[in-house]
């Protein structure tokens, strides 16, 4: 679950964007390890954090919080993102240091990212190392593809398709999550009784 999610928010995030553009100056594997390092930093913070509130709060409102976080997911993702001047200009300059350049750019553009705060939400509700590895993968393979097909594409991708796929994606995560916690309201309601 956590692969197939954070691997549909990576689809079109600025992330991927950055991937692309350091595909395009740099080695491809250089650009997948930084990406690696830096995910997996970044999702350990996610998941530690996600799993500090998993203990904090009772998991049934918890998941409708989770659910309606994946709707304003959704809308996130079809809304896009887009590589800023700072983001050209990171990808730009990395040099012969490329490996620090593009894993620091990748770590501070995930920090307050919807891969990351998808990877805290999953956490609430999932187990901490399977959450954390299987978002890394998600992530790292969805660069990795971006990277791929973009070098063989170019812009003749559908990028309205994909972000309406992923988009869709994230609103049925968001209503599954919602209804079990609403069934486990219920349920916590009529245990009470």
């Amino acid at each position: 679950l956590s692969f197939g999610v954070i691997f549909l928010a990576e689809l079109g995030d600025k992330s991927q964007l950055m991937a692309l553009a350091f595909a395009s100056r740099y080695r491809a594997w250089t650009v997948v390890l930084a990406v690696t390092i830096a995910t997996l930093v970044v999702h350990a913070g996610s998941v530690l954090l996600g799993s500090a509130a998993a203990l904090a709060i009772p998991s049934a409102p918890l998941q409708v919080a989770a659910g309606l976080s994946f709707l304003g997911f959704a809308l996130w993702t079809v809304r896009g993102d887009a590589l800023g001047e700072a983001d050209d200009a990171r990808a730009a300059r990395a040099g012969r240091w490329a490996l620090l350049t593009i894993g620091t750019a990748f770590f501070l553009a995930e920090l307050g990212d919807k891969t990351m705060l998808a990877t805290i939400t999953l956490a609430t509700t999932g187990e901490a190392l399977p959450v954390w590895l299987g978002s890394t993968a998600g992530m790292v393979i969805a660069d990795a593809v971006a990277i791929g097909v973009g070098a063989l594409l170019g812009s003749r991708l559908p990028e309205r398709a994909v972000k309406v796929f992923a988009a869709a994606a994230f609103v049925l995560f968001g209503v599954l999550l919602m209804v079990n916690g609403v069934v486990g309201l219920v349920g916590a309601g009529r245990l009470s009784e």
